[in-house]
């Protein structure tokens, strides 16, 4: 037995005053004188010896009550367990995502835990605490309880072995204490298993609290499926994680306003379509009502007034007429000149150039090109069959493109596409296997095939290319080549026209990297900035003659239509949507990973780990004895005669 106050035991020395009272009390026997002196005397004897015993015993219970109340006020305990007297350090991970968004008993998951929490630790009981997005360490509930609950949810979720790691370094250095460390989540199952490997020096416990949520529908991605000159068809994608729901209802605004509604029935998925005006700038926002989790209920997008994409082609071939049926003016500002009479200022205006069958390149229009390049812009080269190729050597090299070796007159076929090449990702619904082969008469080798998108059936590149530049290995003037024909010259020199500028997609996923090309011109200190009524954010950026680009993916870490801002200035908009990586209802079971302490409850696992600094109290049992000894006290006075 221990007390937790035990000085206090010292007023035991008390116990002598009662004693000598006892041995010293004043009070003394009268005697009284009777004619019968042998009677009085018998009766006088036995009154003595009653007497004495009644004293000793009322000395006796009192004595008793007033050591009972002394050890009451000493607190004695009985601890529950030998690591008593340890040293507790408790870490707490609370997952924070929107997984935890989900309904429980009494509000959603998130909240649940925040209460246990502040309910189950004294306001000085010193705890760490860390979340997806903050840490809290060597603090107290006190200290914390307006931050716990003013807690939102983050878009960021820690790997379930990162947070354990983590967790870990919030220990102290002690090799005393008894550390536990308490991973609250809903375990939602990651594309990687996590294998919850921890260190043998820490006592973990899993708490999982249950949702009562069985269904949710998320909207997942919205895309152009069509476009005419007068109207776009605006695709959207739902997922459904449970059991099928008829009549969906999906609103379209645009701003404020409400542009239309439809209705889906969905199983696992479901596509709506939703038609709007072809010039009409949209800040789109689709809407759908769901009891399930409430992030994926919103998902933004927007379309911009589209800038027409430069294109200049300097010529020696007869025919250009191929590529100004590709690039038609509701698109591109196409120009085209033949070289001798060509005005070099305006290379540096142009997204786009190509070198239509020249036969050299000079050393002004090279340097011209590779400037033109290191400022953003986008070459396409297709050789003569004539050209000298040493002429060109320079501005391979600088271009990072593969070099033409020696011609070959033998006629090839073109066969084989690459569908994973950037250029063609989105050109094909499916792999074409058995299409008319475009032919040529005369190509030029490439010293390497590396990044080939199109290629002839000896495995040979026709067309290879960087994310900057593209060459052909063969001329395609009608003498040369029937690819001109072919159905695969539109999606290929489309896609480089329109790849060579960079427009803004309709949405970006926050948490992945994002690189957006802005089309503005902005001073030397100038810098652009993402802004909402709400929030501010400063992108990382490189700064061309021509463009911004901007690069993002921790920030914005909010979701909504953000102003791209040059100063006052508002450039463009940009929409910023989670992901949707936690809108399944999968989860880990837990109870399959041996050797693991698993709750459904915070408060329970708390009080876990308090029990083994908790106490057997006896206090309130040394009060029951003073009450009983008081009792008895009374009783002897009162009955013992």
């Amino acid at each position: 037995m221990q007390f937790k106050h035990p000085e206090l035991l010292y007023a035991l020395f008390l116990l002598i005053i009662p004693i000598l009272i006892h041995l010293f009390q004043l009070r003394r026997f009268e005697k009284v004188k009777f004619t019968n002196v042998k009677f009085l005397k018998n009766v006088e004897l036995q009154t003595r010896k009653s007497s004495q015993l009644k004293k000793w015993l009322t000395l006796l219970t009192r004595m008793l009550l007033l050591a009972c109340a002394i050890i009451a006020f000493a607190q004695p305990f009985i601890p529950n367990d030998e690591a008593y007297n340890e040293e507790q350090e408790t870490v707490i991970y609370l997952d924070n995502s929107f997984s935890m968004q989900a309904r429980g008993q009494n509000g959603s998951l998130l909240n649940e835990s925040i209460q246990d929490i502040i309910n189950s630790f004294s306001e000085d009981e010193e705890i760490s605490i860390f979340t997806n997005s903050n840490t809290y360490k060597n603090t107290t509930i006190k200290a914390l309880k307006n931050d716990l609950i003013q807690l939102s949810h983050s878009s960021n979720q820690l790997n379930y072995d990162a947070a354990l790691l983590k967790g870990s370094q919030l220990f102290s250095d002690s090799k005393t204490a008894k550390k536990n460390l308490i991973i609250v989540s809903d375990f939602q199952q990651e594309s990687q298993n996590s294998t919850f490997n921890f260190d043998e020096g820490i006592s973990l416990k899993l708490v999982q609290p249950k949702s009562e949520i069985r269904t949710n529908i998320s909207i997942d991605s919205v895309y152009v499926s069509n476009a005419s000159a007068e109207t776009l068809d605006l695709s959207v994608n739902l997922s459904n994680a449970a059991e099928p729901i008829e009549n969906v209802t999906i609103s379209l605004y645009n701003d404020d306003v409400l542009l239309s509604k439809s209705a889906v029935d969905i199983d696992d998925g479901a596509e709506a379509t939703f038609t709007i005006a072809n010039n009409l700038v949209v800040n789109g926002k689709l809407v759908i009502e769901d009891v399930g989790l409430q992030y994926d209920n919103i998902f933004y997008f927007n379309i911009n007034s589209k800038p027409k994409i430069k294109v200049l082609s300097i010529n020696e071939s007869s025919d250009d007429n191929f590529l100004k049926r590709i690039y038609t003016d509701d698109e591109f500002n196409y120009q085209s000149f033949k070289l001798n009479a060509l005005n070099f200022n305006l290379i540096p205006n142009q997204n786009l150039i190509i070198l239509n069958e020249l036969e050299s390149i000079s050393n002004a229009l090279r340097i011209a090109l590779f400037d033109f390049s290191l400022d953003g812009g986008k070459i396409l080269i297709i050789p003569s069959s004539e050209s000298a190729l040493h002429t060109y050597i320079h501005l391979f090299k600088n271009l990072n493109l593969s070099t033409l070796g020696k011609s070959n007159n033998k006629q090839k076929r073109v066969t084989t596409i690459n569908y994973n090449h950037p250029l063609l990702a989105d050109a094909f619904y499916s792999k074409v296997t058995n299409f008319q082969y475009p032919k040529v008469e005369q190509s030029y080798r490439f010293v390497s095939n590396r990044n080939a998108v199109l290629s002839f059936e000896d495995g040979s590149a026709f067309l290879t290319g960087n994310s900057k530049s593209f060459v052909f290995s063969a001329a395609l003037n009608d003498d040369n080549s029937n690819f001109k024909k072919s159905p695969l010259i539109v999606p290929v020199l489309y896609n480089i026209g329109k790849q060579s500028l960079e427009l803004p997609k309709l949405f970006y996923t926050i948490g992945e990297p994002n690189t957006i090309a802005v089309n503005t011109v902005i001073g030397q200190d100038d810098i652009l900035t993402l802004s909402s009524a709400n929030t501010s954010v400063i992108p990382l950026q490189k700064t061309y003659s021509k463009s911004v680009v901007l690069e993002t993916e921790e920030y914005p870490n909010t979701a909504g239509i953000l102003k791209v801002k040059n100063k006052e200035e508002v450039l463009q908009n940009l929409s910023f949507n989670y992901n949707r990586s936690e809108s399944n209802l999968k989860y880990y079971d837990l109870e399959s990973f041996n050797n693991l302490s698993v709750s459904n409850n915070l408060s329970t696992a708390i009080n876990d780990i308090k029990s083994s600094a908790n106490v057997n109290a006896l206090w309130k049992w040394f009060v029951i004895f003073v009450l009983v000894f008081l009792i008895l006290e009374i009783l002897l006075l009162k009955y013992l005669k």
